[in-house]
């Protein structure tokens, strides 16, 4: 898996540390799109999961454990995305995470393999990491 940062993501990434904008918590969502990201996606080109059972999951900023070093780390619980019935199978490619109010999309992952959730308790687990390295001297 190899994460996304979008282009809307960087600069709001600027924004908060200049004190420009207002960080709002982040909303995990799955898309059912076989999409290739860009930094140019945005949330318009993502097909959002709709299988019975499934919810978008609001991540609280204050539950982000965020480690300091080279490279600096943001991590977050695993969260749980399970499938509540019997179904027509949806195939899922990956995983995206928005703004709260502002709905924009900040970033995005493709699953190593994409997953079927067609039974009842299939299950699609995510832990939501993102890492920041400096890359020069």
């Amino acid at each position: 898996m190899t994460l996304k940062l979008l282009d809307r993501g960087e600069g709001l990434i600027l924004e908060y540390l200049v004190n420009k904008g207002t960080p709002e918590d982040l909303v995990l969502r799955l898309f059912k799109n076989d999409l290739t990201l860009l930094e140019a996606t945005d949330e318009n080109d993502f097909t959002e999961a709709d299988f019975t059972g499934y919810a978008a999951l609001t991540l609280t900023g204050a539950n982000w454990t965020v480690t300091d070093g080279d490279p600096a780390v943001a991590t977050y619980a695993e969260q749980d995305f399970t499938s509540s019935a019997n179904q027509t199978q949806q195939t899922i490619y990956g995983y995206y995470l928005t703004r709260l109010t502002g709905g924009e999309a900040v970033w995005a992952e493709r699953l190593p393999t994409s997953q079927i959730i067609q039974n009842n308790g299939d299950r699609i687990s995510i832990t939501p990491r993102i890492t920041a390295q400096d890359t020069g001297d």
